[in-house]
């Protein structure tokens, strides 16, 4: 669904266990991103919608996490010029976002990056809570701030102890070691 401005209405998912987020590498790509996705049409509801996403990006059902916080507003991002897909119908220049803190109550065994027959991702890891800004994409950066400082306090307020606490808080300055699961 694309907005009269030309944004493309989107749900953000950071999904959080144990004091850290859930961090996904895009299939054969070297980039990582939080799951994200769009809203099919306009009788689709946004919560609908990040149900949706999230079964079909990383496998899980609305029954394997409990909503922690979203923002209380749309947050957007224009996309680079050489992305705008022009002549394809889907003519967008960026992507407003509603993003979602979830947190997992389910075992990450549970978690499918094939539930779907095109998965967005082939990889994932946890990740320390602030570390996703220096590594996303430039162009969703900005966005990924917001998201992440509107939603931290309640991020921090899951965290079980002390040390889980003051990790998140630390980003490493050298990239940390990707693993595929």
């Amino acid at each position: 669904m694309i907005d009269s401005q030309g944004y493309r209405a989107n749900v953000g998912i950071i999904l959080c266990s144990q004091g850290k987020v859930l961090w996904g590498k895009r299939v054969r790509q070297d980039a990582w991103q939080f799951p994200q996705g769009g809203l099919d049409d306009e009788n689709e509801n946004v919560d609908d919608c990040l149900y949706r996403e999230l079964h079909e990006e990383i496998g899980l059902k609305r029954e394997d996490v409990s909503i922690i916080k979203s923002t209380k507003h749309w947050l957007r991002y224009k996309l680079p010029r050489h992305m705008i897909r022009a002549g394809t119908g889907e003519n967008f220049i960026g992507q407003k976002q509603k993003w979602y803190l979830l947190k997992l109550k389910s075992d990450e065994s549970n978690i499918n990056l094939n539930a779907s027959d095109s998965p967005e991702f082939d990889g994932w890891e946890w990740v320390n809570y602030w570390y996703p800004l220096r590594y996303v994409v430039s162009f969703k950066r900005e966005v990924y701030r917001q998201a992440l400082k509107e939603l931290s306090y309640s991020f921090f307020n899951l965290s079980y102890n002390k040390k889980a606490y003051l990790d998140c808080l630390y980003v490493s300055p050298h990239k940390e070691k990707k693993s595929k699961r």
